[in-house]
């Protein structure tokens, strides 16, 4: 079977079935979801991760062979498309994160689109509006305000690092990002281009007076070692939040970190510290202590000003942020009389944004101390029209609640990205609000639900909003209203 620029696949359809097989010249010709590349051959579909782009020539080694379709990995480029441009981080292609820097950031914003449509019609299987046009950052470097970082007592080594000492696998410590499905290597980054500066220097800081004064990185599979991870938060107000995480407490050289790093970097406005004696990263059950500082950053969509706590949930791109809620307000339509519901609401962020368009505000959110700064939020820009509930949506929302604090006339919906409860669904089809906005970061799991609540609702609206640059995730915001 010929392909474009006179390539062919030399691998019958039967062979393809077979283990250890590898497809040779075959030419990429889209994207799919989770940002695989995608190829076909002899009517079957086949998968491709490595860093492949449209019209790249490839030889693929299969790693699941099914009957209709395929899934691999690249492991050698005949050709490259005209569409690549050169990628601007050192560690591209080693580093998890960012892996659509070799595509141009028009073609990123393309292939997003497409890949919402993708999902609402093929999963949902749902009649759409024409599409508004993605809504592309304005920042497509240094746009995050988050940043999570892991210690690590084995530094992943690429091949030339490995060869360049004559083959010998050397330990060395490292403060970075986890190599994609290796748990236990991290990849020390020099520079990473997500967060403005001076976030490499944080980084790089710790790591050099930790190596330097023989402090011992993590080690994962053992379970030993003094410094885990180090999550750094960079606000649009210039504030500057960091959280190093230790495995157990270590008073005097704790001090003598923190010390010298707040010397080196006075801009730093807050420090904590964590102790984590625990098997897993997770800090959400600890607490983290205040070293310097008051403990928190601030951070502002439009004129509102939000409290972050160094376990809050917040958009991790703030100009994008507050391009996703100008969008759920507009598509709210609301007049300064409805009722707004506000589910998974998390600090309380969205209803806020929202509240002064809108006659009242509930917020609900299953997480007690999300719901604690969401009133703390509230009561900072003097919104008083916002009550927030901990709890399940499920339980609270009865005919009791709605005898005493209204029905809704707009329900918002944010949930994470595995996507709503289906008893949360049927409990929106219970209630059956005039208006729904749904607010996703995950179209597929999104265009699941919309097709359940299709039975009371038609699409009205559908906004793709771009939040992170060089990658293959996307936000989308859509409008159902109730059928008539």
């Amino acid at each position: 079977m010929n392909y474009a620029a006179g390539f062919s696949i030399s691998i019958t359809f039967a062979a393809v079935r077979k283990k250890n097989v590898v497809l040779e010249n075959v030419p990429v010709t889209a994207y799919a979801a989770e940002g695989k590349a995608l190829a076909r051959h002899d009517g079957k579909v086949v998968f491709i991760e490595g860093g492949v782009v449209p019209g790249d020539v490839v030889d693929v080694r299969l790693a699941k062979n099914k009957k209709d379709w395929a899934e691999g990995k690249v492991v050698h480029f005949h050709s490259y498309s005209d569409k690549r441009v050169t990628p601007f981080c050192q560690h591209f292609g080693t580093c998890g994160g960012c892996k659509w820097q070799m595509l141009p950031y028009s073609l990123q914003l393309e292939y997003k689109q497409q890949q919402v449509a993708d999902h609402l019609q093929r999963i949902g299987k749902l009649a759409l509006p024409p599409m508004d046009p993605i809504l592309g950052g304005v920042h497509t470097e240094h746009y995050r305000n988050k940043l999570e970082f892991t210690f690590s007592n084995k530094a992943y080594l690429t091949n030339e690092e490995i060869r360049a000492n004559d083959g010998e696998i050397p330990v060395r410590p490292a403060l970075g990002f986890h190599v994609p499905k290796l748990f236990d290597k991290v990849l020390n980054i020099d520079t990473c281009y997500l967060m403005q500066e001076p976030v490499n220097l944080i980084r790089n800081t710790i790591r050099e007076y930790a190596v330097s004064h023989e402090l011992t990185f993590y080690d994962i599979r053992a379970q030993q070692g003094w410094l885990r991870n180090l999550v750094i938060r960079l606000c649009t107000t210039g504030e500057i939040m960091v959280n190093l995480v230790i495995h157990h407490e270590d008073k005097a050289n704790r001090i003598a970190l923190l010390d010298h790093l707040l010397k080196t970097v006075p801009a730093i406005t807050t420090v904590l510290y964590t102790i984590n004696p625990k098997g897993n990263d997770t800090i959400f059950d600890l607490e983290p202590k205040v070293y310097f500082g008051k403990g928190y950053a601030e951070e502002k969509l439009e004129d509102f000003v939000f409290k972050i706590g160094p376990k809050s949930f917040f958009q991790t791109n703030t100009y994008q942020g507050e391009v996703l809620y100008k969008v759920t307000r507009d598509f709210a339509g609301l007049t300064g009389s409805e009722t707004v519901y506000d589910l998974y609401c998390g600090t309380g962020s969205i209803g806020i944004f929202v509240s002064r368009n809108a006659g009242k505000v509930i917020g609900i959110e299953l997480i007690k101390e999300a719901i604690d700064d969401a009133k703390e939020n509230a009561a900072r820009n003097n919104v008083d029209n916002a009550t927030f509930f901990a709890g399940d949506v499920v339980d609270i929302c009865n005919d009791a609640f709605f005898a005493e604090h209204g029905a809704p006339d707009v329900i918002i919906t944010d949930p994470p990205r595995a996507g709503m409860h289906e008893k949360l669904v049927n409990k929106l089809l219970e209630i059956a609000a005039p208006k729904i906005v749904y607010v996703s970061c995950n179209p597929a799991t999104q265009a699941r639900d919309l097709a359940l609540l299709d039975t009371l609702y038609t699409v009205e609206k559908v906004q793709p909003v771009d939040m992170f640059p060089h990658t293959h995730h996307i936000e989308n915001v859509v409008l159902l209203k109730k059928r008539v």
